[in-house]
């Protein structure tokens, strides 16, 4: 049985870590306009001027939890395809990696989706980039399993699926994690057959 690649763990303990994931909840629950530097540092248990010791200020610590959230996801992905066996099993291992992920981290699905615009140009190119490198794994394992599918139906089919997976801020709580992740499995594969196997539209 192949054993299933996480998204790559921030360093348990860290103070920077810390600081990023209650940044985190507080973006998701008030907006990034909603939260002050204050805000950030008494969730944390520090002034909010010594947060500076460690970012520069928000739009830097946003930028750096999108950015750190994208290249995890990239490099689990990475990881699924070169330790899963065949097109199947590295299919699975990249559905466990998007579910986990989804499952313990909605806050900053809820930060991507509302905040990205918030992040400056530079780092939000990179973080772009990063999420194009993530599908694209998919997209190859897909065209493994699906060879005369076209790659752009298999491209709009991901992202499909990645907002099923992604709805788990709306349904937090609802199921606990061991009962939400076969579910959750269930259905993108579904959703990804069904999208392989719905006939194609001609454009005329």
């Amino acid at each position: 049985m192949t054993t299933v690649p996480t998204p790559v763990p921030r360093t348990r303990g860290n103070r920077r870590a810390e600081i990023l994931r209650e940044a985190a909840r507080l973006f998701a629950a008030r907006g990034f306009h909603g939260v002050s530097i204050e805000d950030i540092g008494g969730a944390v248990g520090v002034s909010g001027p010594a947060l500076y010791r460690h970012f520069s200020g928000k739009d830097a610590l946003l930028s750096e939890m999108l950015l750190d959230v994208s290249s995890r996801l990239r490099e689990s992905a990475a990881a699924a395809v070169t330790y899963a066996g065949g097109p199947e099993e590295t299919l699975d291992a990249l559905l466990g990696v998007q579910i986990t992920f989804a499952i313990e981290e909605p806050a900053l699905i809820t930060v991507h989706d509302r905040e990205l615009g918030n992040v400056p140009e530079r780092e939000r190119r990179q973080i772009r980039r990063l999420q194009r490198l993530y599908v694209e794994e998919w997209v190859t394992v897909l065209a493994e399993l699906h060879p005369s599918c076209p790659a752009a139906r298999l491209r709009a089919a991901t992202h499909a699926v990645f907002g099923l997976l992604n709805s788990t801020p709306h349904s937090a709580g609802e199921l606990p994690p061991q009962a939400m992740r076969p579910l959750l499995h269930a259905m993108a594969r579904t959703a990804l057959d069904a999208a392989v196997a719905a006939p194609e539209v001609n454009a005329d």
